[in-house]
């Protein structure tokens, strides 16, 4: 960990210097360019090559009884460069001129030659001036030098106290700022490798399980909540993945249970009819009976777990048709009506319409249907009556299935359509293998349906339970 916040350092700190260098290295280069310029031979001098050479220019130029002239070192000089050339008398007139520009002016006053020598320019920017001045006895020539270029004259006023030894100020200014900024990237490298150290540590607490969550400000405050809603997220995960486990041994358990208690009534009858004693034929037959009933126990016992892992998989076939949902229904309940357990038993029918047109599986739909009916009748007292309302609208197609039997506690009402669960009146019954719920909702969320429950202690318990309309 300790060598990872040093690299990090070393990798932040080296992205910071990269940064400045090549933000110094842009400057330098912008500065390089605006100090100079490419003369018209295609040379690349200095920003002050002109002021130079009118300065120097001045040598060139001669005089022959009284007249100013340039010799032919001169005027090679300005033909290769492009250079045009006045040279004015003491009141201002032209009296030489060689590669004139057009726009020059024959005269120029004080004024004039003051403003073209300040700022370069008089009527056109395309094109800088530079006065200079030549003396032929006690007399004064003016030559303005014109140069194809454009070029900004600047003048600065410095404070020349507080400027005496200017370069070592400039250069004492530039050693200390360039040493805060390396010390200020050492310490902001030295902070963000302790803020990512202490990241990957909030990490490895996480997957540790034993994180703190705490409110953190600054840059790293969304980051932090992140970290928080992670951890949260993990907890609650690691907590379902408990809770279902311990459903999951209970279910086992169960299932061992309830697999077990079958065979031992059909092992002890076959051991009865195994033995050489006599039997009269009513006791073969009863006891047959007896192992006929729990075999088939057990076979629907293997079926649930069958039907459980084709929904889990998405492997179940359905075999969907377009039926009348409500002829169905009744159907249904008056099948359940017919056994002989439940024929004293009264299921209440209310639909308002006698065709709803529905596509579903039959097979299914018997399972979900039936269940929810005979487990009104199962755990409900020998009274409880069952109500299946139907609605219909252009959305959806709406049934209810309710009882006024003994009714179920929130929390279990909640935990009702998980996998594995058994309700807490059933402890002294081994009809279920707490897949019933869970299959019935599968089933009906295969179909796109939703299905729900409510439910009041002592008042009854009602299923709503709502398909897309066709």
């Amino acid at each position: 960990m300790k060598q990872s916040g040093y690299r990090t350092t070393f990798h932040i700190y080296s992205i910071f210097f990269v940064s400045l260098l090549g933000t110094l290295l842009a400057a330098c280069c912008l500065f390089a360019m605006l100090i100079t310029i490419s003369t018209p031979n295609g040379k690349n001098v200095r920003s002050d090559w002109a002021k130079n050479f009118t300065l120097d220019f001045s040598d060139c130029i001669i005089f022959v009884d009284g007249s100013p002239t340039v010799k032919q070192t001169g005027i090679e000089q300005l033909r290769d460069n492009h250079i045009g050339l006045q040279i004015l008398d003491t009141a201002g007139n032209e009296v030489y001129a060689c590669q004139r520009p057009d726009n020059a002016q024959d005269y120029y006053s004080n004024t004039d030659l003051l403003q073209l020598n300040q700022i370069g320019h008089i009527a056109t920017e395309e094109m800088t001036s530079f006065v200079g001045i030549v003396t032929e006895g006690e007399k004064d020539y003016a030559y303005i030098l014109y140069f194809p270029l454009n070029i900004q004259k600047v003048t600065m006023y410095l404070n020349g106290e507080r400027f005496t030894g200017g370069k070592r100020l400039v250069f004492l200014t530039t050693g200390i700022l360039l040493t805060a900024v390396i010390f200020i990237g050492l310490a902001y490298g030295f902070f963000m490798t302790k803020t990512i150290r202490r990241l990957m540590m909030s990490i490895g607490d996480i997957s540790g399980r034993c994180y703190f969550p705490f409110k953190a400000k600054g840059a790293f405050s969304d980051l932090y909540n992140s970290l928080n809603e992670l951890d949260a997220e993990v907890k609650a995960s690691d907590k379902l993945r408990e809770e279902t486990e311990s459903l999951r041994r209970e279910w086992i358990s169960n299932i061992t249970h309830d697999l077990k208690t079958p065979l031992s009534p059909i092992k002890g009858y076959a051991e009865i009819l195994h033995d050489e004693t006599e039997k009269t034929p009513v006791q073969c037959k009863r006891y047959a009976g007896i192992m006929l009933k729990n075999a088939e126990y057990m076979e629907n016992l293997i079926d649930d777990l069958k039907l459980t892992w084709q929904l889990e998989n998405g492997m179940l076939p359905v075999n969907r048709k377009e039926q009348n949902i409500v002829r169905f229904l009744r159907e249904l309940s008056i099948d359940i009506l017919n056994r002989p357990e439940y024929e004293n038993r009264t299921i209440l029918f209310e639909c308002m319409e006698e065709t709803a047109l529905l596509s579903f599986d039959e097979k299914l739909f018997t399972r979900v249907f039936q269940n929810l009916i005979i487990n009104a009748f199962v755990h409900g007292e020998k009274n409880t009556e069952v109500t299946v309302q139907i609605s219909t609208s252009e959305s959806e197609v709406g049934i209810t299935i309710s009882d006024n039997g003994n009714g179920m506690s929130e929390a279990e009402t909640e935990r009702l359509f998980e996998r594995y669960y058994r309700g807490t009146d059933t402890e002294s019954r081994t009809e279920g293998t707490g897949l019933g719920l869970a299959i019935a909702k599968s089933i009906v969320e295969l179909h796109g349906g939703t299905i729900s429950v409510s439910s009041t202690p002592g008042v009854g318990t009602s299923f709503f339970i709502h398909f897309p309309g066709n």
